[in-house]
């Protein structure tokens, strides 16, 4: 049975060694922003830069695998309809529309929907740091600048990520606007044992 994130929302829940967490994207073109922890010591967590370095990969895909700061490994791509995913940039925040829309209300973003979900398992806020950020299409060009352009995921695409440690996840239907091609859409999840 597959679980509902409203737009511009966010979740979290646990996952065991082994269950596999599957992410799709029922509309298309929609970012999801994944963050976890060890459920049995939260100091170890999601690294973007353990990852990047231990795949040697600014690519993630089938077979890739997501580290923690502890250099453990706490989650493996085990399928992947998309292929294009960023795991650069911070999830979006208050300070992230001051900053990018100005001339818009700013809204919690990611981050801010990761702390509210993350909080029933009593983790700080400075404890969330950059996402693993489902069907995100981020260029690089050659002189190193970032683009954010259109997910290339289509409705019904999908990741399946298997947990390699017991997790505790944050799963985001991320609100910025380039991220999404300036549409807000859910995001469905499911654990499939």
């Amino acid at each position: 049975m597959s679980n509902v994130i409203k737009p511009r929302s966010g979740t979290a829940f646990k996952m065991k060694k082994g269950e596999r967490l599957k992410v799709t994207d029922p509309l298309g073109e929609q970012v999801a922003d994944l963050y976890c922890f060890n459920e049995h010591d939260i100091k170890e967590f999601l690294s973007s830069g353990r990852s990047l370095d231990y795949n040697e990969s600014l690519t993630f895909k089938s077979g890739s695998k997501l580290y923690s700061n502890q250099s453990n490994v706490m989650m493996e791509i085990i399928e992947d309809l998309v292929e294009e995913h960023d795991f650069l940039l911070t999830p979006c925040s208050v300070d992230t529309f001051t900053h990018f829309y100005p001339h818009e209300d700013p809204v919690p973003g990611c981050h801010g929907n990761l702390v509210n979900a993350l909080a029933k398992y009593d983790i700080p806020e400075h404890l969330i740091g950059t996402t693993f950020n489902t069907f995100m299409h981020v260029g690089v060009s050659p002189d190193g600048k970032l683009k954010v352009l259109p997910p290339k995921s289509k409705a019904g695409d999908y990741i399946i990520f298997e947990a390699t440690m017991d997790l505790i996840v944050g799963l985001t239907a991320c609100s910025a606007g380039e991220s999404n091609n300036f549409k807000y859409k859910p995001i469905n999840y499911e654990i499939l044992q």
